[in-house]
């Protein structure tokens, strides 16, 4: 009783119930056989892919130039990230920024700073040098004392 139409008609009662039993049909092994061959024939050989190992060079050689930029707005962020990937040290002056918008430069900035191997110093309570990893810094190493105007940006 393989014929689903058989199997309705039986079911409805159209129809009467055979009692023929079917011997099993030796392809069940045969089906495994043929499954377990088919994955072999389907397994390839794997070969692992070999990334080249990054391996950063500063390169050496004089600053010839240093960007200073006066950002207005957060979307001046651009500018900054475009010189300093080139190697350029950018001086950022945030006087001309609201707090919010100059919190917001200064996290770009330190993300910046941190993906590309540079620094980030402060200046002045509202001015900071991003310096390419290229680039050595020089100076006394003393902090200056705490400004109530630098409030916002310390952390």
């Amino acid at each position: 009783m393989s014929n689903p139409l058989k199997k309705t008609m039986v079911y409805l009662g159209l129809a009467d119930e055979e009692d023929v039993y079917d011997e099993p049909v030796a392809e069940t092994p045969a089906r495994r056989e043929r499954t377990s061959e088919r994955s072999v024939e389907r397994a390839a050989p794997v070969t692992p892919l070999h990334r080249p190992a990054v391996v950063r060079q500063p390169t050496a050689g004089t600053v010839s130039e240093i960007l200073t930029v006066h950002p207005k707005q957060y979307r001046d962020a651009q500018l900054i990230a475009e010189n300093f990937r080139d190697g350029i040290p950018v001086i950022i002056n945030l006087s001309q920024m609201s707090d919010a918008d100059a919190r917001r430069l200064i996290d770009f900035a330190s993300g910046l700073s941190l993906g590309l191997y540079g620094r980030i110093e402060r200046v002045t309570s509202k001015v900071f040098l991003l310096s390419p990893e290229n680039v050595a810094i020089s100076g006394d190493g003393t902090l200056a004392p705490a400004d109530a105007e630098a409030a916002p940006f310390t952390q």
